[in-house]
């Protein structure tokens, strides 16, 4: 049997426990840092093949080498953690951890990489890996800026020459993945302001300092004022998603915050992006009296991914799934710390199909996310196939 059969086969065996393993972990979410049942459930599977998964030093996660001792090392990566978004759905597999859901796919890409393991190990037992294959079981994506930082502190890539990785796209055919040479997600930075002044009555507003005037004015001002200041082909984005300030009608409160995210496609207006806020916000707020503390996170660069990398997974694409399985996808503002991966070693990141066949179009991050679970065997074909190419 070649190399591709044994990897087809074992995932054809296996997939009915791989989509257990998904619902299970659906069921059980866990929010970035505390992915610790999640990590004990993807040990036990990796120890299943005889593998030897071994804990992250942050506690959650894991890392386990397959194959020869020398040679290229060839990493395939999966994120463990759920968001705090109410599971809407009414799957048996719903969640049974309140306002906690695995709403971005992170169970899909989990079981797919464990699905990945098993073919490989088979490989490895029946025919040989030709080189070493890393698997990164990584915690903490959802949060700015991500988990793979830590990953990256800890050496777990240390003689890694590639990585490969696939996300869940719900707007794309169960049996597809997308591909894309170069940047394929945007960079994504947090803001937080504090607005603070002195309140008073809404009789006398020339006596106080108008903090909500003031949030307003940051609110609607702010991102056209970026659309000016960035080159428009940078793609910025500014969007405000939550907003607090006030308790009655007729106080002018002393305090109101707001928190929004920046979303940017090129990476060299990401990297002034923090100086021009700051300053425009300032600039902004000056005509009300008002002060301001800004919180300004930097969170992640856009997810480059390699020329080379991507035509090995193009190929990995068609050998596993056929000519038909490959489909072109554009860059988004999504953010992915997968992003701090390519910016170290060459990589690529292709896009899921999650979408059943004239079925409905979901979107990510929200509590209705459903998925074709036949999406699950398709990764890990395309997955275990990249890592078999190696790193050439």
């Amino acid at each position: 049997m070649s190399v591709q059969d044994v990897i087809a086969h074992t995932i054809e065996v296996i997939t009915p426990d791989l989509i257990e393993l998904r619902r299970d972990l659906h069921a059980f979410p866990e929010l970035s840092w505390q992915e610790h049942r999640t990590t004990d459930v993807v040990a036990a599977q990796l120890e299943k093949s005889g593998l030897n998964p071994e804990r992250l030093a942050s506690g959650t996660g894991l890392t386990c080498d397959l194959g020869p001792d020398k040679g290229p090392i060839v990493a395939l990566r999966a994120d463990l953690d759920a968001l705090p978004v109410l599971d809407t759905t009414q799957d048996p597999w719903r969640s049974r951890q309140p306002g906690i859901a695995h709403a971005c796919g992170h169970d899909v890409h989990v079981a797919a990489l464990v699905g990945a393991a098993h073919a490989l190990a088979r490989v490895d037992e029946t025919i040989g890996l030709r080189h070493r294959v890393r698997l990164l079981f990584q915690p903490a994506e959802e949060v700015m800026p991500g988990g793979a930082l830590r990953v990256l502190r800890e050496g777990a890539l240390q003689g890694v020459s590639r990585i490969y990785a696939l996300h869940c796209d719900p707007s794309l055919d169960v049996g597809h993945v997308g591909l894309r040479e170069g940047p394929i997600t945007g960079a994504s930075d947090h803001i937080h302001v504090v607005l603070s002044g002195r309140g008073g009555h809404t009789s006398r507003p020339h006596l106080t300092e108008d903090l909500t005037y003031a949030l307003g004015s940051l609110i609607t001002q702010m991102p056209a004022v970026l659309s000016r200041r960035f080159d428009p082909r940078a793609g910025a984005s500014l969007v405000w998603g939550q907003v607090s300030a006030g308790n009655a009608a007729n106080v002018i409160p002393s305090v109101g915050e707001l928190t929004g995210t920046l979303r940017m496609l090129d990476a060299a207006a990401w990297h002034e992006a923090e100086r021009l806020v700051r300053g425009l916000i300032a600039d902004i707020i000056e005509p009300f009296g008002v002060s301001a503390e800004v919180t300004y996170t930097r969170g992640v660069p856009p997810v480059v991914n390699d020329f080379a990398a991507t035509q090995t997974f193009r190929q990995a694409v068609a050998q596993a799934l056929g000519p038909a399985g490959t489909a072109t996808t554009l860059q988004s503002l999504g953010g992915e710390d997968f992003a701090w991966y390519v910016e170290s070693i060459p990589g690529a990141m292709g896009r899921l199909g999650t979408r059943t066949p004239d079925g409905p179009t979901y979107d990510l991050h929200q509590g209705n996310l459903r998925v074709d679970e036949r999406a699950i065997a398709v990764g890990a074909r395309v997955l275990a196939t990249a890592a078999s190419l190696g790193a050439s």
